[in-house]
């Protein structure tokens, strides 16, 4: 069956092989856009470049134009009812897609074979207005080389010449223009809002959230997926203390955390106060894209990190932000210091914020404190005997860290400390905080990642959103705030080493970890090492890595303007060495054979048939037959060819004569009397 149809398919005539060819370029370059467009699209693309691969294979007749104008109606109506709007970006790519489909059903003659062409270009392109990653790109260029194939093999002349023939020119063609996208790429003036992509476009991305429910943290768990890449500037710090503080929530619902809501004014509310010592951590942060305004720093990053393109300010919270959310890859510089104190020194008003409870919820959480202040082990103790005093309860009270905990009711401090005592970080760090407000203790829950592993292959630590972790800071007389991470009391492993709760992987994953789990570990370093490579080097290449290019070049303060003479100082230098190569090979041309082209054109012109590599003595034959010329004037040229002949072949040209009789002969060609060109019988007739 299989040589049966290798057969048929060899046999096919030149133009329905060809459109099968370009036919399945365009499914390529469609392909990755399949989960960002509409479901009918999808399947009215797949439909229709089926029926076009059949009507090819069978020899049938294209539909008529009616067929077409329907179905572009249906196109038309679907993008408006699935986007309301034929505007927009992503209405345009759907839209794009369905003309492109569509314009194969009515591809007849070349003029439609080019304008195929350079809608697939522009579908091609649309791909990155939702992922710029390796694969995708990867993809693409791919889909670029079918493309450039198909346009190739659509200028070779009529017969079958092998696809592999045009898929050879177009790689010529590929790896010739490689420079020149180089230079562009690397100089291109990247001039904000015209330079990346919409700000939408990573809408969808998870990560971290502005609030907490309990619960969200632990679906994080199930996405492996690489939310920043560190490099330290020397040895990293241990892993109890690699703590990126995001969202600081202190507001509590009864469901949900959220950022503090004070009913004090502003005067009353809380500074950050922060008190450093010790040598600071240095590191440099590549942050993929979250649609956040988040600058996920170590505790405590007293100093503005260094970022360029956006303005950066600390809360009280000692949370940093942006002027708005990052949606594309971000790289920035830090200094950290792991040893630090902030906030009040002794109670003040504004630690009533951090006190409140939801009315109603958790008695049996409120009446553990209550039993706990009766006990005259605690009756009297500070802040931090009484955080000891929980800790131990979590670490000898039977409770458990677990990715599926189940679903917790309204009264979801009350669950986990006596029926459940099992969770997740969120689960437990939100039980912590509500137990210690119980007991008059100013808490708060932290999130942000915890912890990371080391890529062997490149150095750069790597932070999932598998990291995501949620702790507790409480404020302890005479200290200020302090870092609490109850996760560490349940499940030490989780930030004191490398374990985590990991989700089941596929069926592939989970074979390859089977038969070399060392192979498996190897494998993904070094495909993350590969992509971090990618995104430092290409998505990271901003407007300030070219000003930092001209400032190594000798420019002070760079701008675009100054990108831009650059970029036309290189491409005139360019071209004056193409110019002078062009020059310098002319020179090195043989003189003699040019003046024997020159006199094969001067002899064609005149309606003489001169064939490939004639030698002058031919031509003087060819040119005695001709009856257009004067019987004086072919005896001159004539002669003169028969001279050019003796030159290159008597003895005597190798002497020190021979140049000037060649720099004669050069100069009798711009005076002979050559024949008058014949007129061209190829002009219209009016």
């Amino acid at each position: 069956m299989h040589k049966h149809l290798y057969k048929r398919m060899h046999n096919l005539p030149r133009d329905a092989r060809d459109t099968l060819f370009l036919l399945f370029v365009i499914a390529w370059i469609i392909a990755p856009q399949i989960a960002h467009l509409p479901v009918w699209c999808s399947a009215m693309a797949a439909g229709v470049l089926v029926w076009r691969g059949w009507l090819a294979v069978q020899g049938h007749p294209l539909p008529r134009r009616r067929w077409l104008m329907v179905l572009l109606l249906l196109a038309t109506v679907g993008t408006y009812w699935s986007h309301k709007t034929l505007m927009g970006r992503d209405a345009g790519v759907t839209f794009a897609v369905v003309l492109l489909t569509l314009k194969t059903l009515e591809m007849r003659a070349r003029r439609d074979a080019f304008v195929i062409f350079f809608l697939g270009f522009f579908t091609l392109l649309s791909n990155f207005f939702f992922s710029q990653s390796l694969p995708v790109a990867a993809s693409m260029l791919i889909g670029m080389l079918g493309l450039l194939t198909a346009v190739v093999n659509s200028h070779m002349p009529v017969g079958r010449p092998p696809l592999r023939l045009a898929a050879k020119t177009a790689g010529w063609m590929a790896l010739l223009g490689a420079p020149i996208m180089a230079v562009l790429f690397i100089l291109f003036p990247r001039i904000a809002p015209l330079w990346g992509v919409p700000s939408d476009a990573m809408s969808g991305r998870s990560g971290l959230s502005a609030s907490m429910k309990v619960g969200t943290i632990a679906e994080l768990a199930l996405d492996s997926s690489i939310a920043m890449r560190i490099r330290f500037d020397g040895a990293p710090p241990r892993q109890s203390e690699l703590y990126f503080r995001g969202p600081v929530l202190s507001t509590f619902n009864g469901r949900e955390w959220t950022p503090l809501r004070s009913a004090f004014p502003p005067r009353m509310q809380l500074p950050a106060s922060v008190q450093v010592q010790g040598d600071p951590i240095r590191y440099q942060v590549t942050l993929e894209p979250n649609n956040r305004p988040w600058l996920l720093v170590l505790d405590a990053t007293p100093a503005k990190p260094d970022i360029v393109g956006y303005t950066a300010s600390m809360t009280p919270e000692l949370q940093w932000l942006v002027d708005r959310p990052m949606s594309d890859l971000v790289r920035y510089r830090a200094e950290s210091y792991p040893t630090f104190s902030h906030g009040p020194a002794r109670m003040v008003t504004g630690l009533q914020d951090y006190l409140d409870l939801p009315p109603g919820l958790n008695p049996r959480t409120l009446q553990l404190a209550m039993d706990m202040r009766r006990d005259p082990r605690w009756a009297h103790a500070d802040g931090t005997a009484l955080v000891a005093a929980v800790m131990e309860r979590l670490r000898t009270g039977g409770y458990t860290y677990t990715l599926e905990p189940g679903v917790f009711g309204i009264h979801a401090a009350d669950e986990f400390w006596f029926d459940r005592k099992q969770g997740f970080c969120e689960h437990i760090a939100s039980s912590f905080v509500l137990l210690m407000r119980a007991l008059d203790v100013p808490a708060r829950v932290v999130t942000g990642y915890q912890g990371g592993e080391a890529n062997p292959v490149d150095g750069f630590w790597t932070v999932r959103q598998s990291d995501a972790h949620a702790w507790a800071e409480v404020w302890i007389a005479g200290q200020g705030w302090v870092r609490v991470d109850p996760t560490s009391a349940v499940a030490p492993g989780r930030t004191g080493s490398f374990q985590r709760l990991a989700a089941p992987s596929n069926v592939f994953a989970q074979a390859l970890g089977t038969v070399s789990p060392a192979f498996a570990v190897n494998l993904r370093a070094m495909w993350e090492a590969v992509n971090n490579r990618w995104n430092q080097w290409v998505l990271n290449y901003s407007q300030a890595r070219q000003f930092e290019l001209l400032r190594n070049l000798g420019f002070a303060s760079p701008s675009w303007e100054d990108l831009t003479y650059v970029l036309i100082a290189l491409v005139v230098g360019v071209s004056l060495l193409g110019a002078a190569w062009t020059l310098w090979e002319r020179s090195r041309q043989d003189p003699w054979l040019r003046l024997l082209q020159l006199a094969a054109r001067r002899l064609a012109a005149a309606g003489l048939d001169i064939p490939a590599n004639t030698p002058p003595r031919q031509m003087a034959t060819l040119l005695q037959r001709h009856a257009g010329t004067t019987e004086a004037h072919k005896q001159t040229i004539v002669g003169w060819l028969l001279r050019l002949e003796a030159w290159r072949y008597a003895p005597h040209n190798a002497t020190p004569d021979a140049s000037r009789t060649l720099a004669t002969l050069q100069r009798e060609a711009r005076q002979l009397p050559w024949p008058a060109s014949r007129p061209s019988t190829s002009s219209s007739k009016l």
